[in-house]
C-alpha cells in the first residue's frame, strides 16, 4: 500500500511538466530582456560584442544559480538529480 496511485504519479509528473513549461516561458522572457539591455550599450555594429558579453553574463548568473541551489539543497541533505 506504499506505493503511489497511478492518478497521484500523474498529478505529480503533470505539474513537473507545467512548472517547467513556465520556467521556460519566463528563461525566454528573461533571455529578450537581457539582449535589449546589452542592445542599448553596443552599437549594432558590434553585435558579436554584444552576443558574447551576453553569454558570459548568463554563464555567471547560470553557475551562481547552480552553486545556491545546490548550497541550499545540501542543507536539508538532499542533492540535484543527475540528469
Amino acid at each position: 500500500m506504499g506505493e503511489k496511485s497511478t492518478k497521484i504519479l500523474f498529478l505529480e509528473t503533470f505539474a513537473g511538466l507545467i512548472t517547467a513549461a513556465f520556467g521556460l516561458i519566463a528563461a525566454l522572457a528573461w533571455n529578450e530582456a537581457i539582449k535589449a539591455l546589452i542592445l542599448q550599450f553596443f552599437k549594432a555594429g558590434s553585435a558579436i560584442t554584444g552576443l558574447v558579453i551576453y553569454a558570459v553574463i548568463v554563464t555567471i548568473i547560470a553557475v551562481l544559480a547552480t552553486l545556491i541551489i545546490a548550497r541550499s539543497l545540501a542543507k536539508v541533505g538532499a542533492e540535484i538529480p543527475e540528469q
